[in-house]
């Protein structure tokens, strides 16, 4: 992957193998959503992970939007106290960014080596970014999708904002943390998948987040479609709120069918479907897009994360609109568990909504 001007910056899109080494050191994955603070502490045991420590914190109400700090010190507040509370010695994190400010483009350019790549991306890119390239991290990964007899392959190209990035590494700083790595939501979301089933079949993944849903389609390790949407669960908990003038946690307990809802089932339907109604064509707009292209290679199943994978029914109600089947993710799922401080029952409540923090957690510290 081409050099970055910022030591501790580096978009990790798919030249991370995981050769589990004794002296391996792994980062601590901290994502940060507009919602919540999650963190994932992994330890190599043999040529496994174990899960050490996880939890997660939540932040105040607008102190981060669309992928964009705007309270640093709440959040630098919530970050440090919960990974005080989880004992977390560790200074070294990796974290991922969403957004206005990130672009991901795949492009298709002549078969080029590495150098020639180098030298040839930045004008390239001029195409692409909507943003002043002085204005932007750029990064970029060669997936080699030419064959034999063919002199053109597709390139993954993303940029990042310089302001934002460079606010969650100075507010990190400020707490004592080391940024050793920024990746991006929808490639985090992608390791922590292959991790744990490698790089087999054709896979829609899915994460929905409070604010936004990440889609990413890839295929024997190669993402082929990766978009950010404004859409998430926090959409349905509001109007469950104003329907009943509940407070968020009742809303939210209702959402999730933690709360049997009683007189309210049928308005609740009429809530979910309206909303996911939503979800679901962008979804559907994606699957579009891959069979139209890759008519041969039929997807194998939709993998569903983030803490709107809980919205109890959501599984098998997207599975009845997309005509594939369904899974819950669950990234521990090939982990092994340290029991004595993490309780299964918690693990599997809040496994769905780990899935990026175990996708950066999994990642070797780059130095």
């Amino acid at each position: 992957m081409a050099p970055l001007n910022l030591p501790t910056f580096n978009f990790n899109m798919k030249n991370f193998k995981l050769p589990f080494m004794r002296q391996q050191n792994l980062t601590i994955g901290l994502d940060i959503g507009s919602h919540a603070v999650k963190v994932c502490e992994l330890s190599e045991s043999g040529q496994k992970v174990k899960l050490v420590s996880l939890g997660s914190a939540r932040l105040p109400a607008n102190a981060v939007e669309d992928g964009e700090l705007r309270d640093p010190d709440a959040v630098a507040s919530v970050i440090k106290t919960l990974m005080g509370n989880l004992l977390i010695k560790g200074k070294k994190v990796g974290i991922s960014i969403s957004g206005y400010s990130v672009i991901l483009k795949k492009i298709n350019l002549a078969v080029m080596n590495d150098k020639e790549l180098e030298e040839h991306i930045h004008s390239e890119a001029e195409q692409y970014i909507p943003f002043d390239l002085a204005d932007v991290y750029l990064d970029y990964q060669d997936l080699k999708t030419n064959t034999v007899g063919e002199d053109r392959t597709d390139v993954m190209l993303v940029a990042a904002k310089k302001d934002v990035v460079d606010s969650y590494l100075h507010m990190l700083r400020n707490i004592g943390l080391k940024t050793v790595l920024v990746d991006v939501d929808a490639f985090a979301l992608e390791n922590s998948f292959e991790t744990n089933y490698g790089q087999q079949g054709n896979v829609v993944l899915v994460d929905i987040g409070s604010s936004k849903m990440n889609i990413n389609i890839v295929s024997k390790g190669a993402s082929l479609f990766a978009r950010d949407v404004a859409l998430g669960s926090r959409q349905l908990t509001e109007q469950i709120q104003g329907r009943f003038d509940l407070d968020f946690e009742l809303a939210e307990s209702l959402k999730i069918g933690a709360l049997e809802p009683a007189a309210k089932q049928e308005e609740l339907e009429e809530i979910f479907i309206s909303t996911t109604t939503q979800w679901i064509m962008e979804i559907k707009k994606a699957i579009d897009f891959y069979n139209s292209n890759f008519p041969d290679s039929s997807l194998t199943k939709l993998v569903l994360s983030g803490g709107g994978a809980k919205v109890k029914g959501l599984d098998t109600y997207f599975s009845e609109e997309t005509g594939l089947p369904v899974e819950v993710f669950n990234p521990f799922a090939m982990t092994g568990v340290d029991v004595n401080r993490i309780d299964p029952d918690y693990l599997k409540n809040i496994a769905p909504e780990m899935a990026i923090s175990m996708g950066l957690a999994s990642r070797p510290c780059p130095f």
